[in-house]
């Protein structure tokens, strides 16, 4: 009798709907991509939760709950990330979006004094225009307008920001405290990431130095440190899976250092990182979704319920929508030309899929009161790690599900241990500048422009936009008016208000 042997990389289920065979990816390969993307983005956890609900003025209730933020952060990450994998059969993964939130807490709560449901609403409102603009063909039309040259600027940027983020994180660059000047209540205490600066309403910059070297001897940095070297080493080797490892490994020495040393602080912005003894677990809170949501945005600022006024909400909805709208363009370009899923063109086949699902995902962040869910530029950790199908997407949400039951065990991995892989992603991504021919004003300018503003601003949507503008510009003053498609214009237009209206 003879018997055959089913190979789980050609033969199951999977294998098939993920097209294994035609992205030349296995199981195994998957498994791991996913797992890295949802180590190194899963400080959303208890980032989110924390911005929404510091926000410099307001008090309870007019802010959710913390522990109903937790579930719905995650909630809403594990759906909108399988619907992803399922849908559009790419490595995406998304959650809820730094730059929004902070948008949310500080400017239409602490600023302008919107309750967090009204604030929601009006996520809820971007989300299901920007939706509108995707059925209608318009979003997948700007992004096969952009320029390649654009495209390729847009995907190196987006790799020094990676890597620029990693760089905050890990402690190796930082915020001199003479150069932050923070409104509101929120305080700053100690190397704390650009991210959490921006998101607790502070001005980088001013006076002095915008950012220097961090503190090389603290305990922190070292840890970061041998993470970077350990990951680099394990690359080096040609190790499978050598960002996981240097994620786990990191932390694993984090924890090691905690148990001998139970007061020594290996991460500069999350105290409880890498500690046992914080551990502790409570049933999953659903208090916020569809609780946070309504439309009095709209209503005068002089009314019972104070509102934003109609023209001011627009205005609003406008900015919001911009930001998500190029920043999702500006990931899945860069992360996409990273796993070389694009065309000779630039062009992500299924794309449209992609950006149905991000512009849902911004409408559903609103209904669960999480603000805005978009794609995240972490993906690209997994992509770098080999992941080439939706199931590492797919694999991750599922993460994102079981941290509903176990969200204190990823708050064990601190910052320090995935600001490598963040590092190296950067560095691998940053390849794609060959492609870019700098000696040419009329294109190396506006990609200049792209790729610095990214980092330097701490926003893909104002790097995307400082770079269409001057393409623009340049073609216009150069007497080439004729090469920019229609659609950049009537975009470029969008970003000077953007730019003047923020």
């Amino acid at each position: 009798m003879s018997t055959t042997t089913r190979n789980p990389n050609t033969d199951s289920w999977l294998a098939r709907y993920f097209r294994f065979a035609e992205r030349k990816t296995d199981l195994r390969t998957e498994v791991v991509g996913g797992i890295t993307t949802f180590f190194v983005m899963a400080y959303i956890i208890f980032v989110n939760p924390f911005i929404l609900t510091l926000n410099g003025s307001a008090q309870p209730p007019v802010v959710p709950p913390f522990g109903g933020l937790v579930t719905a952060t995650c909630l809403a990450a594990a759906i909108v990330t399988i619907a992803m994998g399922f849908y559009t059969n790419y490595p995406f993964a998304a959650a809820s979006g730094l730059g929004l939130n902070a948008v949310v807490a500080f400017d239409l709560i602490a600023t302008r004094g919107l309750p967090w449901q009204a604030a929601m609403g009006v996520i809820f409102l971007e989300g299901l225009l920007i939706t509108l603009l995707v059925l209608t063909g318009f979003r997948e039309a700007v992004l096969n307008a952009v320029p390649l040259t654009l495209k390729r600027a847009i995907s190196v940027g987006i790799g020094l920001f990676i890597l620029f983020i990693g760089l905050v994180n890990g402690g190796l660059v930082r915020v001199p405290v003479e150069s932050i000047t923070v409104t509101g209540n929120a305080t700053i205490a100690g190397p704390t990431p650009l991210g959490a600066l921006a998101a607790q309403g502070a001005q980088l910059g001013t006076p002095g130095t915008p950012v220097t070297l961090g503190n090389v001897t603290g305990l922190p940095v070292i840890l970061a440190l041998l993470g970077l070297l350990l990951t680099l080493w394990l690359m080096s080797r040609r190790v499978k899976a050598a960002l996981l490892i240097g994620i786990l490994l990191t932390t694993v020495v984090a924890i090691i250092i905690k148990l001998i040393v139970p007061g020594a602080s290996v991460s500069a912005s999350s105290p409880t990182a890498a500690d046992l003894t914080q551990l502790s677990f409570s049933p999953p809170d659903f208090s916020t979704i569809g609780a946070g949501f309504n439309f009095s945005a709209f209503n005068s600022p002089q009314a019972a319920a104070k509102g934003l006024g109609v023209v001011a909400a627009l205005l609003v909805i406008f900015s919001l929508m911009l930001s998500d709208f190029f920043d999702t363009m500006g990931t899945i370009v860069g992360v996409g030309e990273e796993g070389g899923f694009v065309d000779e063109q630039g062009k992500l086949p299924g794309a449209n899929r992609v950006l149905l699902v991000d512009s849902l995902a911004a409408a559903l962040g609103g209904l669960f009161g999480v603000s805005s869910v978009t794609t995240y530029i972490e993906s690209a950790a997994g992509v770098a790690e080999g992941a080439r199908t939706g199931l590492a997407s797919v694999v991750t949400g599922l993460l994102f599900l079981l941290a509903l039951f176990l969200a204190p065990f990823a708050g064990l991995v601190p910052p320090e241990a995935t600001a490598p892989a963040l590092i190296i992603v950067g560095f691998l991504m940053f390849a794609a500048i060959r492609e870019i021919d700098v000696t040419n004003l009329l294109d190396g300018f506006p990609a200049l422009l792209t790729l610095i503003m990214m980092p330097l601003t701490y926003s893909i949507t104002n790097g995307i936009g400082a770079g269409f503008v001057s393409y623009v510009f340049l073609r216009l003053v150069s007497g080439r008016a004729r090469e920019v498609p229609p659609l950049l214009w009537i975009v470029s237009l969008a970003f000077v208000i953007y730019f003047a209206v923020a």
